[in-house]
């Protein structure tokens, strides 16, 4: 068996080609364009990377970005108060915090202060609890990008056995959630685990979210699996791979997504789709409804 490759680019560009005509409508009614806030804090040299990344999406959709940088001995307050500003913007309608923050920073505090209208990350407290109860404004982009490639390979997930490996609060637990929702059966596996292999060999759906190559190994997983793979690592030659070893497993998997080019693409895409959701929310503008829409409250209240 070879595995089909879940190309995250092609289906990322499919997403942002519909968040363009999405702006598109919003712009013909005269409202204001989708406006996300961009905040960075220091200048970590992979955190630039990302934000610049973010900003040309937004300006490839039609999205006004708004940059707000933060030299690295900022206080914390300052940012804090910048929130509440950007909060109180009308024409910004998501922000987002690009994360690590300086290690005197409270974490959970700053992302605390952003909306939860406006939080298009779905890190909020209010988000991440809303994959629990419901009511999730935003769910966190890159589990929301899994599901996305899930569905648009129309690989069923409901009636599934389905392994995360990864416990984070911003992958691993948000990514278990929603297969939760979908009526999958879920396992999460982590870095105490113990035989990691006896949980991954029985996954229908295996997630991996470790941040360790190659830590999925073939005979690790079950024959016809679909696995997703959402770690990125840089080897000291400078590749980038993943946590799954990809030659070795897609030569028993169904489906595979490859680092780079299967997730990635999709969380910054998931972005864009959230940011235009908040914008389509103030101005009331309903986006056509979708079964497989999993951030129901994209439409206008």
């Amino acid at each position: 068996m070879t595995a089909t490759i879940i190309n995250g680019n092609a289906v990322a560009a499919e997403i942002r080609n519909d968040c363009r005509e999405r702006v598109k409508r919003i712009v013909a009614r005269g409202a204001t364009p989708p406006g996300l806030a961009v905040i960075l804090v220091g200048s970590d040299p992979a955190s630039e990377i990302y934000v610049r990344n973010k900003i040309r999406a937004c300006r490839d959709v039609g999205i006004r970005s708004v940059e707000v940088r933060f030299p690295p001995d900022v206080n914390q307050r300052s940012v804090i108060e910048r929130i509440g500003v950007l909060n109180d913007d009308p024409s910004i309608h998501g922000i987002l915090v690009q994360l690590p923050l300086p290690p005197s920073f409270d974490i959970a505090k700053i992302l605390h202060a952003i909306s939860v209208e406006k939080d298009v990350d779905g890190f909020h407290l209010y988000n991440v609890g809303g994959l629990v109860a419901g009511g999730t404004v935003f769910p966190p982009c890159t589990p929301f990008g899994v599901v996305k490639l899930l569905e648009h390979e129309r690989i069923p997930i409901e009636g599934k056995n389905v392994v995360v490996v990864g416990a984070s609060n911003i992958v691993g637990k948000p990514m278990a959630l929603m297969l939760m929702q979908h009526e999958a059966t879920v396992s999460i596996c982590h870095a105490k685990t113990r035989d990691l292999a006896q949980f991954t060999i029985l996954a229908d759906i295996l997630i991996v979210a470790a941040g360790k190559p190659k830590l999925i190994l073939p005979q690790m997983v079950r024959t016809g699996a679909v696995v997703i793979d959402v770690g990125i690592n840089r080897l000291k030659d400078g590749t980038l791979v993943g946590d799954v070893d990809f030659d070795g497993v897609a030569a028993k998997a169904s489906y595979i997504t490859p680092v780079p080019g299967g997730v990635g693409p999709m969380t910054v895409s998931m972005l864009l789709y959230n940011t235009i959701g908040s914008c389509e929310r103030r101005h009331q503008v309903t986006k056509p409804a979708s079964t497989s829409d999993t951030n129901t409250l994209v439409a206008a209240k």
